[in-house]
C-alpha cells in the first residue's frame, strides 16, 4: 500500500545528530522506507525559536536545513527525489522513487518580511506551518491554559497566508490557536490542511481540531494527518493503536473519509506509541480492516487524500 506521510521532523534532527537519510536508528530513513511503500514524506524544517537569539539567526538556520536538505537529496538520488509541484510527485511514481516535500514547521522565521515567502518558496518549500507553540509574528498557537477563540492572525499572518495561496503553497494549521484556523479557514478558498492533528472530541487536547473544524477542513477539500504522539491521543500516555482507530473512526463520522490522512509526527516526539518507526505502519492499516474500514477507504487514508490536496494546490 502506498503512504503518503504529512509530517516528520527527521531532517531536523539528522542535521543535529550528524546523521543520514539513507540508514540511521531515527524512527524512518530511505532505506526503511522504500520497504514500507511510503510515496511521499514531508520533511519539516522544525525552528523552536527560543533557542535562537533572534529571528535572523532562526532565518539562517532554516536556510541551512535547507541546504542539509538538498545535500541529502543529491546523495541518496538513486531512493528519492524532492518535489515542487504534483507533475514531480507522478514522474517520481514512474520511476519507483521516494518523494520528498520540504515544508518549514514555524512560521515565525519570516519575521515580518514578506519576501521571506517567495525566498522559501524557491528552496523547494511547498508547506509552511502557521505556527509552533509561542506567539509569533503571523498569530496565535494554541493554549494549554486559555481559549484562542478570540486571538486572530495578524495583519502579516493574513498576508503571508495570502502569499502562500498564490504561489500555491500548502496552508498549515497544525499548531494554530482556534482564531488563526478559522482566519486560514475564511482567507484560504481552495485546500489546506492540519498536517498532524488529532480530534478534540476523543481527547480534549488544543493540539487537536474540534468538529466544527474537521467539517470545515472537510468543505475545503483538505486533510488532517493523524498524529501518533501520545498526549493527543488519550490519557493514558500509550499512544496505541486503538485510540488512533477511535480518532479515525470519529473523524470519519465527523467530516467524512476524505479528510483523514496521516501526519505521525516521527522524531519529534519522545515517549510510547502503537506506531512509533516507519515499519510500524501496517500494524495501523491492519487495525483500521479490523475495525471495518474498507480497502478502498485505507487507500484514501494511507496516501490518496493527500495526493488529492497536493494535485489541487502544487502547481
Amino acid at each position: 500500500m502506498k503512504i503518503v506521510d504529512l509530517h516528520c521532523d527527521t531532517i531536523t534532527e539528522l542535521e543535529k545528530q550528524h546523521k543520514q537519510l539513507r540508514k540511521n536508528d531515527m524512527n524512518l530513513d530511505l532505506l526503511r522506507m522504500k520497504e514500507q511503500g511510503i510515496t511521499l514524506q514531508d520533511f519539516a524544517i522544525f525552528v523552536r525559536m527560543t533557542e535562537y537569539k533572534n529571528v535572523e539567526e532562526a532565518w539562517q538556520y532554516t536556510l541551512n536545513i535547507c541546504k542539509f536538505f538538498k545535500d541529502q537529496m543529491a546523495a541518496n538520488k538513486d531512493l528519492v527525489s524532492q518535489v515542487i509541484s504534483y507533475k514531480d510527485i507522478e514522474e517520481n511514481m514512474a520511476k519507483g522513487k521516494i518523494s520528498a516535500l520540504l515544508s518549514v514547521e514555524e512560521g515565525g522565521v519570516l519575521g515580518e518580511n514578506i519576501e521571506r515567502v517567495a525566498e522559501l518558496y524557491k528552496q523547494g518549500v511547498r508547506l509552511i506551518t502557521i505556527s509552533w507553540n509561542f506567539e509569533n509574528s503571523l498569530g496565535y498557537p494554541h493554549s494549554l491554559t486559555e481559549s484562542t477563540e478570540d486571538k486572530h492572525l495578524k495583519p502579516f499572518g493574513r498576508e503571508v497566508v495570502k502569499t502562500m495561496d498564490e504561489l500555491h503553497m500548502i496552508v498549515d494549521v497544525s499548531h494554530s490557536g482556534d482564531g488563526d484556523f478559522w482566519d486560514v479557514a475564511d482567507i484560504v478558498k481552495g485546500p489546506f490542511v492540519a498536517s498532524h492533528s488529532d480530534a478534540r472530541a476523543i481527547e480534549g487536547h488544543s493540539r487537536n481540531l474540534t468538529d466544527p473544524m474537521i467539517k470545515t477542513l472537510a468543505e475545503h477539500g483538505g486533510v488532517m494527518g493523524i498524529n501518533f504522539f501520545s498526549k493527543f491521543l488519550g490519557h493514558d500516555g500509550t499512544g496505541s493503536i486503538d485510540q488512533m482507530v477511535t480518532h479515525i473512526k470519529h473523524i470519519k463520522q465527523v467530516g467524512g473519509i476524505d479528510v483523514i490522512g496521516l501526519g505521525s509526527d516521527f522524531d519529534g516526539f519522545g515517549g510510547a506509541s502503537g506506531v512509533r518507526t516507519c515499519e510500524d505502519f501496517p500494524k495501523l492499516f491492519a487495525a483500521l480492516s479490523k475495525a471495518g474500514f474498507t480497502d478502498g477507504e485505507l487507500e484514501k487514508i494511507s496516501h490518496k487524500n493527500a495526493l488529492r490536496v497536493m494535485q489541487d494546490v502544487l502547481k
